[in-house]
């Protein structure tokens, strides 16, 4: 008579009870996985989003009640106008004013003086029309107190809107409201505007770096150029804009940027 195989032994009511115990701890640790996922991509999106939304119109809110009434005479505005070369040229400030004597308060391009915005204060409005963006401007590229809430960070240091130099900006691409998230899809031609207080600029993009170094701060110097890809950036001074953010998606490896030049400025 053929002798079968042995049977297995039989699990006793701890092997059972162990296996039980490792399935639950699987599948809530699954679970808290999956929350953390949805509340990077979904909840912190919505949130950011929300409150950037409505920190757009409490700046427009702010700006519409500070305007002049309709009819009113305005001071003569000092308004860069773009050369034969395309870059703008600032109209000489009055002899013995303040700004020809280097002092005073940054001016706007106006006529009007500026106190230089606070630390994190959103103060600036950037619109991109492709990508159908309308997102706040802060002071600062601090995650909690700036990216984290939606915002574009300008960076310390560099140019104000309209200013000769680099206005520089900073956005997340993923996650917290991911303003930048589709600047790659930015071509040649189209339109940003940045809205303050005193004034619209309107900028063209120009020239794009689909990666570089985290650390290439060629970029946002103010004549922007890469250190890592030195074809790439600019070699005369000028009125630029340029936006960077993280790449590839999900990851903050490497650096992505889009440079633009200033082309009007119109006076609130």
């Amino acid at each position: 008579m053929a002798q079968g195989r042995p049977a297995p032994p039989a699990r006793g009511p701890l092997a059972r009870r162990l296996v039980w115990n490792g399935a639950e701890v699987a599948v809530t640790l699954g679970l808290v996985l999956l929350l953390l996922v949805l509340h990077q991509l979904w909840w912190t999106n919505r949130q950011a989003k929300a409150g950037a939304g409505r920190q757009v119109e409490a700046l427009e809110r702010e700006w519409g009640a500070r305007r002049q009434p309709s009819g009113e005479a305005r001071a003569p505005s000092q308004v860069p106008v773009p050369d034969a070369s395309g870059s703008p040229e600032r109209t000489p400030a009055p002899a013995g004013s303040s700004a020809a004597r280097g002092g005073g308060r940054t001016s706007t391009g106006t006529g009007q003086a500026a106190e230089r915005p606070r630390w994190d204060q959103a103060y600036a409005v950037l619109s991109i029309p492709r990508l159908g963006l309308r997102v706040p401007v802060a002071q600062g590229v601090s995650k909690p107190n700036v990216l984290n809430h939606g915002y574009v960070g300008h960076y310390p240091g560099t140019a104000q809107p309209g200013r000769a130099g680099n206005f520089a900006l900073a956005g997340h691409r993923n996650t917290h409201g991911e303003p930048f998230r589709y600047i790659n899809r930015l071509r040649r031609g189209d339109t940003l505007t940045v809205e303050t207080r005193n004034a619209t600029y309107q900028y063209v993009v120009d020239k794009s770096l689909a990666q570089t170094s985290a650390r290439d701060g060629g970029v946002i110097n103010p004549v922007p150029r890469s250190r890592v890809v030195p074809s790439a950036g600019y070699s005369e001074p000028g009125y630029y804009i340029t936006l960077t953010t993280c790449t590839p998606e999900f990851t903050s490896r490497y650096r992505l940027v889009v440079w633009g030049t200033l082309s009007r400025m119109t006076p609130r």
